[in-house]
């Protein structure tokens, strides 16, 4: 999770975007099934580029149309602006799929805070949750990150862990205002998510990494699976 600076994401929202969609049951946020640009970035998404040279591309597998990173040493992301109401959907859906897990990696410690596949939901320019599939840390480790900007607090949970499940497509699915509630204590500001990040780093371990993303939908609380 190196470089975890939170995105700047600030109170610009793409309304054009999600806004209208907001009477939806299901508001997608990545089907990574549009255009990409020339540097594999997928449409209304960012490329935050922090140590080394990203390396990002569309990857159709199957009936699964995603997004794939692949990290040697390096440390990027793509984030996503968006605005969120969360008491009408609360729940955050995606497939994701580790293929390369970084040696050693393990959010614990900043010398091998090195994650495959972290699923970042902004909430404030001070408050986030990142969802990681951490090579050591077990499933359900739930922590501090490390290495943020003062007064930035930023809850980890580890949803996956090792090497059992890789190269599997896994279907997620969180309450992401539940789970704000339980990690912060208090309920997210203004009952909102403002952005989305996907990351992938393996620069502290001086090792690889690789995974994709799919299908990253917001849903009412009625449609948990």
């Amino acid at each position: 999770m190196g470089a975890r600076r939170l995105p700047a994401i600030g109170l610009l929202m793409l309304g054009a975007a999600l806004s209208g969609l907001a009477a939806q049951a299901r508001l997608v946020a990545g089907d990574f099934s549009g255009s990409f640009d020339a540097k594999g970035v997928p449409a209304l998404w960012e490329l935050v580029k922090h140590v080394g040279t990203p390396d990002v591309r569309a990857l159709r597998d199957g009936a699964i149309a995603s997004v794939a990173m692949r990290s040697d040493k390096a440390s990027f992301a793509l984030q996503r602006q968006l605005s969120i109401d969360l008491s009408s959907h609360p729940m955050l859906a995606w497939k994701w799929r580790v293929d390369e897990l970084p040696l050693g990696g393990d959010f614990r410690s900043s010398r091998t805070d090195d994650q495959a596949a972290q699923l970042y939901v902004i909430f404030s320019r001070t408050r986030a949750i990142a969802y990681l599939w951490d090579t050591s840390a077990g499933a359900g480790t739930v922590g501090d990150a490390a290495g943020v900007p003062p007064f930035t607090r930023v809850k980890v949970m580890v949803l996956r862990s090792g090497k059992a499940e890789a190269g599997l497509w896994l279907n997620e699915e969180r309450n992401l205002a539940e789970d704000y509630r339980r990690l912060f204590g208090e309920e997210a500001p203004g009952s909102k998510a403002i952005g989305i990040r996907l990351q992938i780093n393996s620069q502290h371990t001086g090792s690889e990494a690789a995974c994709a993303f799919a299908d990253i939908v917001f849903e009412g609380a009625g449609k948990q699976r």
